[in-house]
């Protein structure tokens, strides 16, 4: 096979779609190491470099608008609105410069996670789109009604001109998209041994009494560190750099290690609800407790998901937040499915892309 381009286009919103994606590149490169990737995105190069081992091209920009928040749980809907009202302006021009960048680089495959202008990118520089996700931003605008909705209307136009959509699981329809292939989970391996990261951190803690706390790339703005008090024989990790001192709690804060590396070790991870942490975990068979998230649609779908396919527990964000954890002492939650989730989608979406190459 001769040398092919293949630009990653990938909304910036919060890390989940990012680390999908990379988990994909990364497959692919292993596969075929002359490949040459762009990834195009508002995602930090580190956490790039967290699932690629060699190199690629960064370009940090971003075409769509997600949702502007606080943190994980802290939506903010009228700056969303002004930003994607702004974005939806300027498209015509910001569409423009991107198919020259692609035409100049001889880009000939574009994979996107999931900005609606993807399509109409690679469709002005005479190439395919494909992309992959779990839900559109369309799901996550039309419940909000009002203004949201012309919005959203907007963005499913887009999707209609995307050529082919590997849709993950724990999604909503994706109807707007044509030609959808159903994948399964996608999501890093991790890289270290267990016994390596128990010697190099310090974990003596039985697995059922060691907790990853994770939250995704926004975080939490309030996080009870002061529960952990509560539970001295366990161990907690996490990756808040702005967390306390505490004698059980590990905070990691190496940019070359990632979750996934750490949720062998572990009995559970508490989470909120996120695509990514509950595919990786899954993929591990590793139990989940989540936060609830209110007034956006996907977390439903990962709710429902979680108590298909995991064992979980689900807890509100007041019983996190001011509760004494209590829910750590109770029994898991069995699935209520026997067959798990097919765990091939990072496999099934690298391995396409590189057909399509060889053709």
């Amino acid at each position: 096979m001769q040398s092919r381009v293949l630009n990653l286009i990938i909304t910036s919103h919060g890390f989940g779609h990012a680390v999908r994606v990379a988990s994909v590149a990364g497959l692919l490169k292993k596969l075929y190491p002359e490949i040459v990737i762009i990834f195009t995105t508002g995602a930090p190069r580190w956490l790039l470099e967290s699932y690629l081992e060699d190199d690629f091209i960064y370009r940090p920009r971003s075409f769509d608008v997600g949702v502007i928040q606080a943190d994980s749980l802290t939506m903010d809907k009228q700056t969303t609105l002004a930003q994607m009202q702004q974005l939806q302006k300027s498209c015509r021009s910001i569409v423009a410069s991107e198919v020259n960048y692609l035409k100049n680089n001889r880009v000939n495959l574009v994979l996107a996670d999931i900005p609606n202008l993807a399509p109409l990118i690679a469709q002005g520089a005479g190439i395919p789109c494909w992309m992959m996700g779990n839900f559109g931003w369309d799901f996550i605008y039309r419940p909000w009604g009002g203004e949201f909705t012309a919005i959203a209307d907007w963005i499913a136009q887009g999707y209609q001109q995307c050529d082919r959509l590997f849709r993950l699981p724990l999604s909503e329809s994706m109807s707007a998209f044509a030609n959808i292939t159903d994948v399964g989970l996608t999501g890093g391996t991790p890289k270290y041994a267990v016994q390596e990261l128990k010697a190099q951190f310090g974990i003596i803690s039985p697995t059922e009494q060691t907790v990853l706390l994770t939250f995704g790339g926004l975080g939490l703005q309030k996080i009870p560190y002061e529960n952990l008090n509560n539970f001295p024989q366990w161990q907690f990790i996490t990756f808040d750099s702005q967390a306390p001192d505490l004698p059980n709690l590990i905070k990691v804060q190496d940019y070359h290690y990632r979750p996934v590396d750490f949720m062998p070790l572990c009995g559970r991870v508490i989470s909120k609800p996120g695509y990514s942490t509950f595919a990786e975990a899954l993929r591990l068979d590793i139990p989940i407790i989540s936060l609830t998230r209110e007034d956006f649609a996907e977390s439903s779908l990962l709710l429902d998901g979680l108590k298909e396919y995991a064992w979980h527990q689900i807890v509100s964000v007041t019983e996190f937040s001011q509760s004494n954890w209590e829910f750590l002492t109770k029994p898991l939650i069995a699935p209520q499915k026997e067959k798990p989730l097919c765990k091939n989608g990072t496999e099934v979406i690298a391995n396409q892309v590189l057909e399509y190459f060889r053709e």
